[in-house]
């Protein structure tokens, strides 16, 4: 049996399409499944229209969160409520194409891997400055973490052993994609093409986006802090160059007036120690929230089995 974990927000227009594609394309290819639909604390119809799915029809459980935790901790909330011999974690909007779930079942029972992620082939339409930052992220990940998600997505056949492992991890402040990646087991990637969302648009903005690398990098690798113990020694050498020069033209009376020197000395120290600083804050920040063990989400209401549980 399959659980199909779908976190939702602001999908109201077209969820219940959504949900009877992927319904009615797993009953054709006889995948026993149950739906597993969290909603985000979304501000439109989205959770009436899930209740609707939900009251009278035991294969769907809806959450609805009590406020807008973010799609990490919906994807949490999901996976806590998985039960299924293997979880099957997809976006609502369709982008994740249904069509790949019967190979990826096909993968699970024959070849026997535990887990089978989607990896973008292409990245349908992104802006070029987007799209390259997304390298530099995944780059600079791999490079420091060894940890690959080149083009990967949410979009995953987990088996049920993979979710206990998963579960097993405490930390607050979650990164799907790097947890699930981190826990290893015997993995397949099967390639697909992101496809036009079904209607809206996507509720990612720039901001949030980067607020979920900082997350990532941060929650996988210490680089960034080496880098400010990088940045002192390079420092020091050009600071023990510029001293002995000073030094030099003293005794040789040749010493100039060091104004611009000074300000910009000024400058590179402040410059990196602010550097510093807003790293280092950081890992306390994630320490900060780690410390205070808060749930990763608080649920408000959940329909389950046909009926308010």
């Amino acid at each position: 049996m399959a659980s199909i974990v779908i976190p939702i927000y602001g999908e109201g227009s077209h969820i219940l399409n959504s949900i009877r594609v992927i319904d009615n394309l797993l009953k054709e290819n006889h995948i026993y499944h149950k739906f597993i639909l969290i909603d985000d604390g979304s501000k439109d119809n989205t959770w009436q229209q899930l209740e609707f799915l939900a009251y009278g029809n035991t294969d769907i459980t809806a959450i609805r969160l009590s406020r807008n935790f973010g799609k990490e901790a919906a994807i949490c909330a999901g996976l806590e409520y998985a039960d299924g011999d293997y979880t099957i974690v997809m976006d609502s909007d369709l982008q994740h194409p249904p069509e790949l779930i019967p190979e990826m079942v096909k993968i699970w029972r024959e070849e026997g891997y535990d887990v089978v992620e989607g990896v973008k082939n292409a990245r349908g339409k992104e802006k070029i400055l987007y799209s390259l930052g997304v390298k530099v992220f995944y780059k600079f990940i791999y490079k420091t973490s060894n940890i690959d998600l080149s083009n990967a997505s949410d979009f995953k056949l987990l088996d049920k052993k993979v979710i206990m492992a998963w579960k097993q991890l405490p930390e607050r402040t979650t990164f799907f994609r790097g947890m699930s990646a981190w826990v290893g087991f015997s993995r397949k990637p099967i390639g697909f093409d992101v496809k036009e969302r079904v209607n809206g648009k996507s509720k990612w903005s720039m901001i949030r986006l980067i607020k979920l690398a900082l997350n990532a990098i941060t929650s996988y690798t210490t680089v960034p802090l080496h880098f400010i113990t990088l940045m002192g020694i390079v420092l020091f050498i050009l600071f023990l160059i510029i001293g002995i020069q000073t030094i030099y033209m003293k005794i040789t009376g040749r010493a100039l007036d060091g104004f611009t020197t000074v300000i910009l000395l000024q400058l590179i120290i402040g410059g990196s120690v602010m550097i510093s600083l807003g790293i280092i804050g950081i890992y306390l920040t994630k320490i900060y929230h780690e410390v205070k063990a808060r749930p990763r989400y608080l649920i408000a209401k959940c329909i389950k089995g046909g009926k308010e549980v």
